[in-house]
């Protein structure tokens, strides 16, 4: 049984990903490059997919991915893991590591669970660099200083919930592409990790809503940071907003 199918395209896209990482999270990257580069990444997750038959695709075993929040309490990507899960086709849930801390578990294919890793740390990356940006302008000064932590939670749940709502968008177009080769990839892939996921036997509860108190001013300022951007998230077209990262990718880099 081949349990690694077309690992050198696989090898290909993780290297692919690593220099857009480079290019952004190392470079405190803006909402702007995030989602610039999680279209980016998305293209290229297909365009592997689609090198796969659905033999490969049914042969590749299923495996978890940790992503390390080094904080025993929740962080702003908490509201946005579920969209970043959904837009790669695999599975996430929260854990707590030895330490006490949380953690995310992204479960599904190898090279779903390597994109899904990465966009958690790109996104947890521009919401801090967001926030930096924030806390230099002049509506942030307004704030007293015990209403600061407030606002900050606030700018970073408003900018989290934009870039979720993003990606379920441009997942939709991603989809809607991907079903014109005719070969029903998404739904042989769920399938795939939805019968893996249920051998693991967890028994996973489903977060508790709770209510919070919001600064309406500094949660639409977070909105504004997710929403200003108009992304095209169609994958493969020049007008899609990636040129910049086009020319480096034709020089394969």
């Amino acid at each position: 049984m081949n349990q690694h199918p077309n690992l050198a395209e696989l090898d290909k896209l993780k290297t692919r990903i690593q220099a857009l990482r480079a290019k952004t999270i190392d470079n405190g990257c803006t909402e702007d490059e995030a989602l610039s580069a999680a279209a980016k990444v998305a293209e290229m997750l297909d365009r592997y997919d689609l090198s796969l038959t659905d033999i490969d695709i049914r042969e590749a075993p299923c495996e978890r991915r940790e992503y390390e929040t080094f904080r025993k309490k929740r962080i702003p990507l908490d509201d946005c893991v579920g969209a970043v899960a959904f837009f790669c086709d695999c599975r996430v849930w929260r854990e707590k590591n030895q330490a006490g801390q949380s953690r995310y578990v992204f479960f599904g294919l190898r090279s779903d669970i390597e994109v899904a890793h990465y966009l958690a740390e790109l996104i947890d990356a521009s919401v801090r660099s967001e926030l930096g940006r924030y806390k230099t302008t002049a509506g942030y000064a307004r704030f007293r200083h015990n209403d600061r932590h407030l606002a900050n939670a606030s700018f970073a749940l408003g900018m989290v919930a934009s870039i979720a709502e993003k990606l379920v968008a441009m997942k939709a177009a991603r989809d809607q592409v991907n079903q014109s080769t005719g070969r029903g990839l998404v739904v042989l892939k769920t399938s795939i990790v939805d019968d893996e996921f249920g051998k693991l036997g967890l028994n996973l509860r489903a977060a508790r809503s709770t209510g919070r108190t919001v600064s309406m001013t500094a949660y639409e300022a977070g909105g504004v940071a997710g929403s200003s951007l108009a992304i095209n998230p169609a994958v493969g077209e020049s007008e899609s907003g990636l040129s910049k990262f086009r020319a480096k990718d034709r020089d394969g880099n």
